[in-house]
């Protein structure tokens, strides 16, 4: 007998490759620093419009939150190239060719040693 029972979800292999580790912490202060640095520019915009005394200094720390937004995202590209760098990029052979290649440079290696030496 049929229950109708079915799971909530079902589970899919995921179409990318996770981020290293490095890379993902980066990305995720990157993120968090952009965002914040949004928040600032938008108070630093509703204070000027306002007339507000706050409007100079939230003005200039958004400047400088600007810079080091643009760092944090920076920060992410060259944790990025640098793991590329030191790991490499795992790649599976998957194509025909490389396989075929690969076949006919095992036979060529083992073709020496089967010969008779000295003819």
């Amino acid at each position: 007998m049929d229950t109708g029972w079915r799971p909530l979800w079902e589970e899919e292999p995921a179409t990318r490759a996770r981020m290293p580790d490095p890379v993902r912490t980066a990305a995720v202060r990157a993120v968090i620093i952009v965002a914040i640095t949004l928040i600032q520019a938008m108070v630093a915009f509703l204070t000027t419009l306002a007339g507000s005394w706050f409007a100079f200094p939230a003005a200039l720390s958004t400047v400088a939150a600007t810079v080091v937004a643009t760092w944090a995202v920076l920060d992410v590209w060259v944790t990025r190239q640098v793991w590329v760098q030191r790991h490499g990029v795992h790649s599976q052979p998957s194509s025909t060719a490389r396989r075929l290649r690969r076949e006919r440079r095992r036979a060529r290696r083992a073709a020496p040693a089967e010969s008779p030496p000295g003819g």
